[in-house]
């Protein structure tokens, strides 16, 4: 950050209201050889691997943050009597099951790490899991749930209960990390060895 040259961060704020991604302008700025990582003219290499491991392996750990959102979902459930509702019981059960093959399949995969589809394959998994709690925990709130605070104003940003920022912020799991399309298209191609999508003529 503090390189020759000026680098520059724009905080992206998102519909939970806070700012967890960036945009990174590098202007005039250069590293040091030593800074480099990987060698020279290895960076997609790198970005690659760094990618792989977030949508990897990584949600092993992640998964003990959807294990305690999930229980959170249904105690609420149980609490509003949400749970009472069969359609609803069914939905609970079905995240907890996913959740767990989630987790035999991250165990799998960390012995597979030559498998470029591998982190596609759990990144699919956890990225559309992840937005289904979030539908769910709306649903057990009802219309609860669609309300804010009372004093909001432009000049305040808005809070938001987990439930409501669960929800929000899950919009955005099939997004970063390579969205679901791009986890398709290294599958198809790395792993099933289809043919690749035409690209365009070079302008």
């Amino acid at each position: 950050m503090d390189q020759p040259g000026r680098v520059e961060v724009r905080p992206i704020r998102q519909l939970t209201g806070t700012s967890e991604f960036n945009e990174v302008f590098f202007d005039g700025a250069s590293a040091r050889a030593e800074h480099v990582v990987g060698g020279e003219g290895d960076g997609w290499r790198v970005a690659m691997s760094l990618l792989g491991f977030e949508r990897g392996v990584a949600t092993l750990a992640q998964q003990i943050g959807f294990a305690r959102e999930l229980g959170d979902v249904v105690r609420a459930a149980v609490a509003t009597g949400a749970a009472s509702d069969p359609v609803v019981r069914d939905r609970l059960v079905a995240q907890w099951a996913e959740l767990r093959a989630m987790r035999w399949n991250a165990l799998r995969t960390l012995g597979a790490a030559a498998d470029p589809g591998a982190p596609s394959v759990a990144k699919l998994l956890w990225g559309r899991w992840h937005q289904r709690l979030g539908e769910l925990a709306m649903q057990v709130r009802g219309a609860a749930g669609a309300v804010g605070p009372t004093d909001w104003s432009p000049e305040a940003p808005y809070e938001l209960d987990p439930f409501q920022h669960l929800f929000l912020f899950s919009r955005a799991d099939t997004v970063y990390g390579g969205s679901d399309q791009i986890q398709r298209t290294i599958i198809a191609e790395r792993v099933l060895g289809l043919p690749k999508e035409p690209r365009g003529p070079k302008g």
